[in-house]
Order: C-alpha cells, then sequence, then structure tokens
C-alpha cells in the first residue's frame, strides 16, 4: 500500500485548472521561495494517507467534477511524493478524472511516468533567467528545465503562471526575458500574470520563519493587468 504526506484537500476548487476541481495540497518542496503564500508545506511531513483513502475521497464529488473539472495535485511540490503521485493518478485515470498537476518543475524524477497520467501541466514559472531564479528561489534553475524537457517530448498541455512581484518582474526587461523563456514550452493554452499578495504573512510568524518579503508591497492588480496587456504584445 503506497502513501503519501498530504496537507489538506480543497473540494470545489475554480481557479487550478478547468471546472470544478478538487485540489490536494501535498507536502513537500525543495524551493524556498521569497513570496511563497504556503510555508507550511516546505517539510515533507509524516505519510498520513494511501493512495486508496485519496481517491476515495476524491471520487465522492465525481457528480461535481465529472462535467469539464477534475482533480489539481498541487503543494507544495507534488513531483517530490513520485510513486504516490503516480498510483494515484493512475487509480483515478480509471475512473477517467481529469488530472493537472500544478508544478515547479523541481522534483525527484519519474518524470515520464508521472506524465503518462497528467491531462494538464500548470506550471509556475519562479523567474525567466538563471541568475534571477536562483536569487528568488534559492534553488538552480536546471531542474525544472529537465522536467520541461520531458514533458515537451510527451506533448502534454500546458498553463502558465507567473506571480508578478514588485521590483522583481514588473518591468520591461523582464516581460521580454519571459516571453524568450516561453518559446522553450510547447502546447502552451493559457498564461496567467497573477499579482503578489501577502495572504501568507501570518503563517510565517506562526511557525517562526523568516520572511524575507515582509516588508514587500502587494502588486497592484490594475498595474499587474495592465503588464499583462504589454506582454501579450511584445
Amino acid at each position: 500500500m503506497i502513501s503519501g504526506s498530504i496537507d489538506s484537500i480543497e473540494s470545489l476548487g475554480l481557479y487550478d485548472g478547468p471546472g470544478i476541481r478538487v485540489v490536494v495540497f501535498m507536502n513537500g518542496c525543495m524551493l524556498r521561495c521569497k513570496y511563497c503564500h504556503n510555508p507550511e508545506m516546505w517539510l515533507m511531513r509524516d505519510k498520513n494517507i494511501t493512495s486508496d483513502e485519496l481517491v476515495k475521497k476524491i471520487l465522492r464529488f465525481q457528480s461535481y467534477i465529472s462535467d469539464g473539472g477534475g482533480v489539481t495535485f498541487s503543494g507544495g511540490e507534488p513531483l517530490l511524493q513520485p510513486d504516490f503521485l503516480i498510483d494515484c493518478c493512475k487509480k483515478l485515470k480509471e475512473h477517467d478524472v481529469h488530472v493537472a498537476l500544478d508544478t515547479a518543475g523541481v522534483g525527484i524524477g519519474k518524470y515520464e511516468e508521472i506524465l503518462n497520467y497528467i491531462d494538464l501541466i500548470i506550471f509556475d514559472v519562479k523567474h525567466a533567467d538563471p541568475v534571477g531564479y536562483k536569487e528568488l528561489v534559492s534553488h538552480d534553475i536546471e531542474e525544472s528545465h529537465n522536467f520541461l524537457e520531458v514533458a515537451n517530448k510527451m506533448n502534454k498541455k500546458f498553463w502558465i503562471r507567473q506571480v508578478i512581484v514588485p521590483g522583481v518582474h514588473d518591468n520591461l526587461e523582464y516581460l521580454n526575458k519571459l516571453k524568450e523563456y516561453l518559446k522553450r514550452i510547447k502546447n502552451i493554452e493559457k498564461i496567467e500574470f497573477l499579482p503578489y499578495h501577502k495572504l501568507g504573512t501570518e503563517k510565517y510568524e506562526a511557525l517562526k520563519i523568516d520572511n524575507p518579503y515582509k516588508d514587500k508591497k502587494e502588486m497592484d492588480k490594475d498595474k499587474c493587468d495592465e503588464l499583462y496587456q504589454v506582454f501579450l504584445k511584445l
């Protein structure tokens, strides 16, 4: 019996893929994004659910998710629990459930086996160049490139998400870098700009973790939308 470590389950998600979705937040992440709003999921905690138990919970909502929806594995970073993820996805596909993977592409391998059961990749772009990436997330960019290479070979569909942090991403130089970076990804169906917010601030305080962006201002949504329009015209 394969077990995994999850933080929580959102039963009626509307923003993490098409339609109404069950969103599974998995523990563990090797990145330390300065703007992360889920620091409680950084560590790989005790295994607290089997794949059979999780699939059973998900299928309880099948009447809601069957009409254009599905399940999205998020986190944290789902790719850090490859065997558990594979087993869950394999069982969900037996029930024709649409499966999305919300990921930064930084896992520990078995990407091809995982992606055999994935219908959509929601890819979180952190930064478009290696130096900026390392500065922002304290990890090298190469592993995410390895993941993208496998996904491209398998012709997987992508939604792209870019959090726009003031002073980091909100300038024409970065938008041009992003435009060039995204040329490495095939089958992009959608690109989203998400304004940086501070909803996770209290979590850092509760966990007694240093928050590198505690004094950073939130990104204005209207300005974020304007940047997106500029990006589309590049």
